[in-house]
């Protein structure tokens, strides 16, 4: 299947499929989600465990999904981490 979530930054064919897995196959389908909520049904679809960067890359899809990166950082998806106190990007 041909989708355009590769052109979300961070994103491969290993999240191309976790995406596909989740019924997502476009970037606007990513507008409004909560990634909090996608890494949850992914990780209920392997209960041997997610990474949890994955929920990051869920973070900088939905991000980009909404065209809220506006600084070249954002891009990376270790800048989704967990925050420690401060906000994320």
């Amino acid at each position: 299947m041909k989708t355009d979530l590769k052109t979300i930054p961070g994103v491969g064919p290993n999240m191309e499929r976790r995406f596909l897995g989740l019924g997502i196959s476009s970037v606007e389908e990513l507008r409004g989600r909560d990634p909090e909520e996608l890494y949850f049904l992914d990780c209920a679809r392997y209960p041997g465990g997610v990474d949890r960067c994955c929920l990051y890359v869920y973070r900088l899809a939905v991000a980009f999904a909404e065209g809220r990166l506006t600084d070249p950082e954002q891009r990376k998806w270790w800048s989704w981490k967990d925050d420690k106190g401060g906000e994320r990007p």
